[in-house]
C-alpha cells in the first residue's frame, strides 16, 4: 500500500514561495499521475495540479496558473509544488495524491491521499 507524506508547509508573507514535496512510500509510484489539492477553511477540496506520469505534460487550476510548479522525480518516488507569489487566498491544507492512469488526461479520480501540510499565507 503506498504511503505520500507531505511536506515543507508553513507561514509565508504575501508574496512569498513556498516549495511543497510529497514522498510516497510502500512502492513505487512511477506509474502513477501524482497531483496536488488544497482545502481552505469551510471550503471544499479543490485541484491545484497534477503531473504525468513521463512529466512531459501538466495540468494547473486557473487560480495558480503562472504561479506555481509541478514537478516530479520518479526515482525519488517524489513530486513537489513549487508555489511562487502566494497570496492569502492561498491559504490552505494541501494534500497529495495519486492516479492510476485510466486513461483520461487530466485525471478525474484519485486513488491514495497524503495527510496533508498547512500553508498560511499572511497579507
Amino acid at each position: 500500500q503506498v504511503q505520500l507524506v507531505e511536506s515543507g508547509g508553513g507561514l509565508v508573507q504575501a508574496g512569498g514561495s513556498l516549495r511543497l514535496s510529497c514522498v510516497a512510500s510502500g512502492r513505487t509510484v512511477g506509474s502513477y499521475f501524482m497531483g496536488w489539492f488544497r482545502q481552505a477553511p469551510g471550503k471544499e477540496r479543490e485541484f491545484v495540479a497534477v503531473i504525468s506520469v513521463s512529466v512531459f505534460h501538466s495540468y494547473y487550476a486557473d487560480s495558480v496558473k503562472g504561479r506555481c510548479t509541478i514537478s516530479r522525480d520518479n526515482a525519488k518516488n517524489t513530486v513537489w509544488l513549487q508555489m511562487n507569489n502566494l497570496k492569502p487566498e492561498d491559504t490552505a491544507v494541501y494534500y497529495c495524491a495519486v492516479a492510476e492512469n485510466r486513461g483520461a488526461w487530466p485525471p478525474r479520480q484519485y486513488d491514495i491521499w497524503g495527510q496533508g501540510t498547512q500553508v498560511t499565507v499572511s497579507s
